[in-house]
């Protein structure tokens, strides 16, 4: 056995063709390979190294998924991806695979990736002697009159043999008798009829039975035989046997012929007459006959073969039926009919995936590989012919790879967030007529790639929050969108910078990361903050990762938290009244002051009115309720009060509404000095009874003390440093103790009477006071934001010039100054 398969593997010729085909698409080549083996080769027999004869390495067969396609030779032969040998899967008969066809072949397509490569082979099963000739019946029965004559030939069944060629069935030997012959009759398709040929008369009285044996030779080496018994029965005259009128039959007939069409009809003669004449047709007793009953019948009276079953070309393309014409006196003659199956298109196109990748990235570069598909047709010709094609408008292109092959290739670059499937549909269409097809869908799914940043709807967005927030109060929420999916479209939020106004933003906003939402760290103040502009950055989770960018524009909303400030006249310069002089000689409409406030709102809320309060219907004087200038309302006679006290309200227009007040002391007179004692004896009349006398002695007493106390302890303080100016004069103590330097007369012309300026402390511990140098008359705008201390300096420094000669011109001026009731006003406060 070892010797014999030594010898068939040795046999196998290498027949090695390659086409290469060079296509810049398909970036493939398709070859054929031909190898021929024996038939019954042991299993796991080497036939070749195709890796080797298709020239490729065999440390790549792994790793670019080397690999057989075919139903029938996978059954047959497998590649071991090692050694790139192709062995013998399993036994291999000849007469199993193509029966009696002369070139029995087994095609496959080797396939390779990477580059894509499909090349078509074929094995080429060698017949081997591996059948002896076999009859179908063991015991042929003839019968013959005794009247035969010499030199009549008498057919016998031919025996059967599997293989073909020299091993198939070559002659015929009868055992040796005294009467019969055999001889050996060719007929047109080269096949051998044996004949029995009478040499002698037979007498049925000496014997009326032959016993002879036909033994069956092939052609193989070693050579097979096979015999039967002929059994020569002896019987009355019948000389003629029957003859067909053709000894082979050929006709074609569709595939899709109805059941029970007739196929061909038959015809046999016998010159014979009466029942030696009458004929009757069946089909020979052989094993293929066996198989064709099922699907042909033939009337026995008439010869008509008719289809007992549907026809299948791809199944059975050629069916050989042998039929026999026997007349009555037992004469058989024989006859074969060839019937040829014609194709017809009723196979529509198979279309099978060999190879798909159901999920691509969609940053794919063009002529990606997505599919490939196999597309058979097993229809022959124009039938098996198929063109196939892609429906719609997608991205995607067939490329013919091969015969039976095609690749799906990208044709453009793909964008999941247009669209993230796809559908593919595949049209086959035969060319046979009419035109069957068949469509095949493919679903491809595009995964995703990090190629699109958050998007932000605006560029700029607006929000508005209220002054005097709470802390931790949320203030906007920012939304941006990512089209990409999974981790690519999960945003995180950031705000852009560290500082603002040199101050770390955290202290002022922060953002949640996942849902955009600013928040306040802080309480505002539009008094001091109106207006933020912060960046925000949204921030994807791909890889790498991408941003955008945003500004937030945040507008501080002004609330109503604060009152209206008095600037003049300035309610801090004294605890009492202020004092304002009203000319006697006023006419109606005469402007007497005008207060002036102010607010740190903004819009509506910094928005003042003046309104008067707690004034007489018979009050000579009215507030412009927008400008805050008091007026008279009519001219003022001698008759009327000489002082008259006014509160002012200033209010703002907020909701609800913040106000401030100040009390103004209009005083009637032309001059200060004809006022002064009528004001004395005013305020004497009204309390004759009561202990202000003592009250204000004691009170001048300790003011004189303090002064002079003071006023020599800076003049030895002075005199250490520096000689004292000679202008300087004795001062008396009572005169200054009488003095509240805290309020200031304002003259109609704006300026004080006197360019000087005094300055001298309020504080008990402090004992120095300071001589300032003459200025300019200043106006009363000036004055109006100016510290009350500096109109107390400038008054003392006034009484203490020495252009006033005397005390009682000192003490006129200091009447002419304040006002005679705030003076004494304050000094019953100390």
């Amino acid at each position: 056995m070892k010797s014999q398969h030594s010898q068939n593997y040795k046999a196998i010729r290498w027949q090695v063709t390659f086409f290469f085909l060079l296509s810049w698409l398909c970036q493939s080549v398709s070859g054929q390979i031909h190898y021929s083996i024996a038939e019954e080769l042991r299993k796991d027999s080497v036939i070749a190294n195709l890796a080797n004869d298709l020239g490729l390495d065999i440390k790549d067969l792994s790793s670019r998924r080397f690999r057989i396609e075919s139903n029938v030779s996978q059954k047959y032969f497998f590649v071991h991806l090692e050694n790139g040998n192709l062995y013998v899967k399993d036994r291999i008969d000849r007469e199993t695979l193509c029966r009696a066809t002369p070139t029995c072949l087994i095609t496959f397509d080797a396939v390779i990736e990477n580059p894509f490569n499909i090349f078509s082979v074929n094995i080429e099963i060698r017949d081997i002697n591996d059948n002896p000739p076999k009859f179908f019946y063991d015991t042929i029965t003839l019968e013959m009159i005794e009247l035969t004559i010499p030199g009549t030939r008498f057919a016998l069944q031919t025996a059967e043999d599997p293989d073909i060629g020299i091993n198939s069935v070559q002659t015929y030997k009868l055992s040796d008798n005294q009467y019969f012959t055999l001889h050996e009759k060719a007929r047109a398709d080269g096949s051998k009829i044996p004949e029995l040929v009478l040499e002698k008369y037979l007498d049925r009285e000496t014997q009326n039975l032959h016993k002879l044996f036909l033994t069956a030779f092939d052609g193989g080496n070693p050579v097979r035989s096979g015999s039967a018994l002929i059994r020569i029965i002896i019987s009355d005259a019948n000389d003629n046997i029957p003859v067909f009128t053709k000894e082979v039959y050929k006709v074609r007939i569709s595939e899709n012929s109805p059941i029970n069409s007739t196929v061909i009809r038959v015809n046999a003669t016998d010159k014979d007459e009466g029942l030696n004449a009458q004929i009757t047709y069946s089909f020979s007793k052989t094993s293929d006959n066996q198989l064709y009953t099922s699907i042909f019948d033939i009337n026995p009276t008439n010869g008509e073969i008719r289809t007992t079953s549907g026809l299948d070309f791809e199944t059975v393309q050629n069916y050989e039926i042998s039929v026999e014409a026997m007349d009555g006196g037992g004469f058989v003659a024989h006859s074969k009919v060839l019937v040829e199956i014609t194709d017809e298109n009723d196979n529509a196109p198979e279309i099978s995936i060999a190879s798909l990748s159901a999920t691509i990235p969609e940053d794919s570069p063009t002529g990606t590989l997505i599919a490939l598909i196999k597309v058979h047709d097993q229809d022959s010709e124009d039938n098996g012919e198929v063109d196939c094609q892609i429906m719609g408008t997608v991205p995607f292109q067939l490329v013919l790879s091969s015969s039976t092959y095609y690749k799906i290739i990208t044709t453009s670059f793909l964008d999941r967030e247009n669209t993230s499937q796809y559908n593919i549909t595949i049209l086959s269409t035969d060319r046979g007529s009419p035109k069957r097809s068949t469509v095949k869908h493919i679903r491809l799914n595009i995964s995703d790639v990090n190629d699109n940043p958050p998007i932000f709807k605006k560029s700029t967005y607006v929000a508005y929050l209220s002054e005097n927030n709470l802390p931790g109060s949320s203030i906007y929420r920012i939304n941006a969108y990512d089209p990409d999916t999974g981790d690519n479209a999960k945003i995180i939020y950031s705000i852009a910078g560290t500082h603002i106004k040199d101050i770390a933003i955290s202290s002022y906003f922060s953002i949640n990361i996942e849902t955009g939402v600013l928040y306040a760290q802080r309480s505002f103040d539009y008094e001091h903050d109106k207006e933020f502009q912060i960046g925000i950055t949204a921030r994807d989770h791909g890889s790498p990762s991408l941003s955008s960018n945003t500004t937030l524009v945040i507008h501080i909303i002004d609330q109503n938290d604060n009152a209206p400030k008095i600037l003049y006249p300035s309610a801090e310069s004294s605890s009492s009244s202020l004092f304002e002089m009203v000319p006697l000689a006023s006419e109606q409409g005469t402007l007497i002051t005008k207060v002036v406030a102010v607010d740190a709102d903004s819009g509506h809320n910094s928005w003042l009115s003046y309104h008067l309060i707690q004034t007489l219907e018979t009050s000579p004087f009215s507030i412009n309720q927008h400008k805050g200038e008091i007026r008279t309302t009519r001219i003022i006679q001698e008759k009327d009060d000489m002082k008259h006290k006014v509160v002012v309200l200033v209010k703002d227009n907020g909701d609800p509404s913040l106000s401030a007040t100040v009390t103004l002391s209009l005083i009637v007179a032309d001059h200060f000095q004809h006022v002064v004692p009528k004001l004395i004896n005013q305020f004497t009349n009204e309390e004759p009874q009561s202990n202000l006398h003592i009250y204000l002695i004691i009170a001048v007493a300790l003011i004189s003390l303090l002064f002079i106390i003071a006023v020599v302890l800076v003049i030895i303080s002075k005199c250490k440093d520096s000689k004292l100016p000679p202008t300087l004069a004795p001062l008396n103590t009572s005169l200054y103790s009488h003095v509240d330097p805290r309020m200031l007369s304002k003259f109609n012309s704006g300026t004080l009477p006197y360019p000087y300026n005094f300055c001298v402390t309020l504080d008990s511990t402090e004992n120095d006071f300071t001589l300032i140098k003459p200025n300019q008359t200043a106006p009363v705008k000036n004055l109006i934001d100016t510290d009350d201390s500096d109109l107390r300096n400038e008054a003392l420094k006034n009484t203490l010039s020495p252009d006033i000669p005397n005390e009682k011109q000192r003490l006129e001026s200091l009447a002419i100054m304040f006002s005679e009731e705030e003076y004494y006003q304050n000094l019953l406060l100390k």
